[in-house]
Parts: C-alpha cells; structure tokens; sequence
C-alpha cells in the first residue's frame, strides 16, 4: 500500500469513530434502526431538504445550541421543577437527550404519520407531569404558556447556533421562514401564540423575563452540564468546547442569572472554542457512510 494511503485511511477511520461515538451517544446504540425508519418509510413529510427546518435541524450547530437551549430553558422556575422531578435528567442524561433527538428527527424528517405518532405520545407523558415549583406554583407539562416557553427558548438556541456557527448562516427571510415552520410541531403539541418571525421570537423571549429566575434547581442543573458532564475522561475536553459554545449563545442576562463567570473577551474566546467543536463535529458525522440519500449535511443532532 502506498505510504500516502497509510495516513489517509488512518484519518478516515478516526473520522468514522468519531462520528459513530456521537451517534450512540446522541441518537442511541439503535441508531441506524431507527434512522432507516425515518427515511426508509413512505408517506408525505412536512418539510424537504430546501426547507431551513431541515438544513438547521441537520447541522452540528445543534450540538452546542442544544446545551444553550437546556440552559436558557432551566430559567423558567415551572419547566426547572418539571425536569427535575419528572425526566430523571441525572440518572439517564443520555436517555433523556435520545429521546429528544428522535423526536426532533421524526418530526423535521419524518413521515406526517410518524410525526404526529411521536406527538402523540409526548402529548400523553406530558398529562401526568404535574407538581410545584420552588416558588410553591403549580405548574403543568402541557400548559400552553409553559410549552410556549421551551419551545421559544429551543428555537432561540437552535437558531442563535446555526447563525453562529453554521457554514452558510440562514439569510433573513430563511430564518423567519424557520421560525414559521417550527411551529408546526409545536403547535400540535400544545403551544399557542408562537411567533412566526426572528424578531416576534427576539420579543417572546424578552416577554418571559419577568417570570424567569435563577433557581437553586437550575444552577444545579448548570453545575451538571458544564463541570460534571456524563462522559467519559477522555471525551471531557471535546465536551468543554462544546459546551463553551452554548454558554456564548446565551444572552448576557442569561448567564450572570445562571452565575456563569463568561463576560466581555470570555465571550469570544468560548465561541471560538464553540465553532472548533462544530467544526469537528460536523467532520466526524460526514465519515458516517449510511447517511440518508439525498442528505446535504449530516444529521449530526438527530437519528
């Protein structure tokens, strides 16, 4: 073999490890099962490939927003308490983050079948998540305003992420139309009054900040993310620039409400460290050779 193969198809093989060591942890050891259903079965779906939907959903940026989103989400004192006395986030972090990624896939690439099938049975769980936050309020999973809130606050981040780390950022009018198209799951799931354009979801965030605050639940939520994350020793530095990412995403407000010591050249400094890591992220899931046919980038967040 020649001498310049040997490198070449090292490279290759650490670019495949790398991308399936993501998918199981993001997607589950099942992975591949439950992508071929997703593009295998037949059926109308919601959005196509020219969607911004797709092209947000599909890209690594959503590795970093994701940790932005679980962040700006834990601010909400009623979403807090129902994660953590409902999801079982610390005992099956990972299970927690499958579940949530199949959902995004079956519903962004999914048959409208499965999509709403999938709807569905979130509808169902949400029915038995009941209880009270620290502020001794009630709270309901499948509140229309609560659901509005994790909703505006994911789209936020996911937008925010693909913005900010993405090849080719969305122009203006994608991302409205990315906005627009988010909704169709989420108003399905119970969400109402959802915004349609980049600045009414600017303004929905803004409109929850009187109800937000920094509970001790939330900073216990932080403190697990970003200095006991669930993996592995020798993943840990690939983890920290991953989530050095999203904490750059999050609003200024955000992260001194979540006592994160991130300010003026911090700033900068953990987005770089958030573009390296998309950037690699992005390299590991192209070496995946069962990509859905038709896949313009790959599905790293997702099945």
């Amino acid at each position: 073999m020649s001498n310049r193969l040997i490198p070449a198809a090292a490279a290759r093989a650490v670019q495949r490890r790398l991308g399936l060591a993501l998918r199981s942890r993001v997607a589950g050891d099942d992975a591949p099962e439950r992508a071929a259903r997703i593009w295998g079965s037949e059926g109308e779906r919601w959005f196509t490939s020219e969607d911004p939907i797709w092209r947000v959903n599909a890209d690594a940026a959503m590795f970093p927003g994701g940790i932005s989103a679980l962040l700006l989400q834990s601010l909400h004192p009623s979403a807090m308490a129902g994660v953590a006395g409902h999801s079982g986030y610390k005992g099956d972090p990972w299970g927690r983050l499958q579940r949530t990624s199949h959902y995004l896939a079956v519903t962004t690439f999914g048959t409208i079948a499965d999509a709403e099938e999938s709807i569905a049975h979130v509808r169902s769980v949400h029915r038995f998540v009941r209880g009270v936050d620290e502020r001794g309020r009630p709270y309901a999973a499948d509140d229309p305003h609560l659901l509005r809130w994790v909703h505006v606050a994911e789209i936020w981040s996911f937008l925010t992420a693909y913005q900010r780390y993405a090849a080719v950022p969305l122009t203006d009018a994608e991302a409205d139309l990315y906005v627009e198209q988010t909704n169709r799951a989420a108003g399905l799931l119970g969400a109402t009054d959802l915004p349609t354009t980049v600045r009414e979801l600017d303004e929905a965030i803004e409109g929850y900040r009187p109800e937000l605050a920094s509970t001790a639940a939330a900073r216990e939520a932080t403190r697990f993310m970003l200095l006991n994350p669930p993996v592995p020793i020798a993943a840990r530095p690939g983890y920290a620039l991953i989530a050095a990412g999203g904490v750059a995403l999050l609003p200024t407000w955000a992260r001194r409400s979540l006592r994160l010591p991130v300010y003026g050249p911090g700033v900068a400094v953990a987005a770089r460290a958030g573009g390296l890591s998309t950037a690699l992220v992005r390299w590991g899931m192209a070496g995946l050779d069962d990509r859905a046919p038709g896949d313009r980038e790959p599905r790293e967040a997702t099945a």
